[in-house]
């Protein structure tokens, strides 16, 4: 890396954090040839503001909510990747294509429907299938989903608000929103 450059600030480091609510939006848009994929922020709590979900509860949304996704007869062709954000307020899905927020909301009802309701063993949660299979609580990842779910019914959210980048007269870089 050119130590003379400062990196740019990836995308998802300007949604503004201290404004962001639950809802599912798009986070970034990459090119694979002439395909797309597009990865989205599915956000299910308020950052900074409510409490992260448990490490337990979000390892047994990923394991319960990826196996729905990789088997929903509309979309299993579709889904690259689902998986929890380092900071644990809300998950990454990658899908083919690019499809708007609105388009994957009835996916993400259904998901989290079924995540609320889940009450069998979890999907690959055995020594053999998993890194950490003791590292799960279903119920509060029931209660973490019936939450979400309450949003994305009620009051669902498809656009978030970036920090705006400002350059001072002295060349200083800052993001406001």
């Amino acid at each position: 890396m050119n130590t003379d450059k400062k990196p740019e600030m990836i995308p998802s480091f300007q949604v503004d954090h201290t404004r962001i609510v639950p809802g599912i939006y798009e986070s970034r848009l990459d090119t694979l040839g002439s395909e797309f994929a597009t990865t989205f922020d599915i956000r299910m709590k308020k950052p900074n503001a409510e409490p992260a979900i448990h490490p337990n509860a979000m390892h047994t949304i990923e394991h319960v909510v990826a196996t729905f996704l990789r088997n929903d007869d509309e979309w299993k062709d579709r889904i690259i990747y689902w998986g929890p954000m380092g900071c644990l307020t809300g998950c990454y899905l990658i899908v083919k294509g690019h499809p708007a927020p609105e388009e994957i909301h009835p996916l993400m009802v259904r998901a989290f429907e079924h995540m609320a309701e889940y009450d069998d063993v979890v999907p690959g949660a055995t020594p053999e299938n998993c890194g950490n299979y003791i590292l799960h609580d279903l119920n509060m990842a029931r209660y973490e989903a019936r939450l979400f779910l309450d949003c994305i019914k009620n009051r669902p959210c498809f656009a978030y608000p970036t920090a705006e980048r400002i350059t001072t007269e002295k060349g200083m870089t800052f993001f406001d929103s």
